[in-house]
């Protein structure tokens, strides 16, 4: 990447509708192709440089399945979801089945990758590594494990090895939307009503587990930007929200 910082404009959702905010990614990554699908027209002194953004945000109760998704690792019939207080979602990005709720962090950066790196694995690791960074502030030691997208707290044993935060991402013209949903203060028993993200013979933890107590989440939130600023050698400009119908 080079010295020069992206500017990234920054909103924080709060807790909002999964749909409403996919809906929402959406509209931000077309505004973008459609940005980059007119400079090819125009002259390079002419040309309209790409936004970026980084959402903030929390979903009630729903579980979301990608694309290359099992349907079958969904445990519960429309009713349970009903008794659950809960919805489900078949979408457009990579990845399994996961859970999302009150109590996560969920990212969500739609970036033009041509302004940083044309690598969706580098980008995944760069998302990976700024979760990492920030759970060691806080004296949680994680890592990776090979083939497998995620943190995780004692990868290298596999009899106790358990995912913090979950990605899963979509690219389109090296546009990304989607993201990262790390646990903080999760309800993990929401967990049991699915195979998360397609593994079976793992755990799921959060950061209020490990630690044992409740976290501050903004300040788990301030972290993250913090790290992704350094990562990616960006800068953030906050926005307020807008109100998601």
């Amino acid at each position: 990447m080079s010295g020069i910082k992206n500017k990234i404009i920054f909103r924080d959702l709060g807790l909002v509708d999964y749909k409403k905010t996919w809906d929402y990614q959406e509209s931000l990554l077309n505004l973008i192709v459609t940005n980059k699908l007119s400079n090819r027209l125009l002259n390079p002194d002419e040309q309209i440089p790409s936004k970026h953004y980084l959402l903030f945000c929390e979903h009630p109760h729903v579980f979301t399945l990608g694309k290359s998704g099992n349907p079958d690792h969904l445990l519960l019939d429309e009713n349970q979801l009903q008794e659950n207080n809960a919805v489900f979602y078949k979408i457009n990005r990579g990845g399994d089945i996961t859970y999302h709720g009150p109590g996560q962090v969920v990212g969500y950066p739609i970036f033009d990758l041509d302004c940083f790196f044309n690598d969706i694995h580098l980008y995944l690791r760069y998302l990976e590594e700024a979760v990492i960074r920030m759970l060691n502030e806080y004296g949680i030691i994680s890592s990776r494990i090979d083939k497998l997208t995620g943190v995780w707290i004692d990868a290298e044993n596999p009899a106790k090895a358990r995912k913090i935060c979950a990605f899963g991402v979509r690219c389109s013209r090296w546009v990304t939307m989607h993201g990262f949903a790390l646990n903080v203060n999760t309800n993990l028993d929401y967990f049991n009503h699915i195979i998360p993200c397609g593994i079976n013979d793992k755990m799921v933890t959060s950061m209020h587990f490990e630690l044992g107590y409740e976290v501050n989440i903004f300040e788990v939130k301030e972290s993250l930007k913090k790290h992704l600023c350094s990562l990616f050698n960006i800068e953030l400009f906050e926005e307020k929200a807008p109100q998601l119908t």
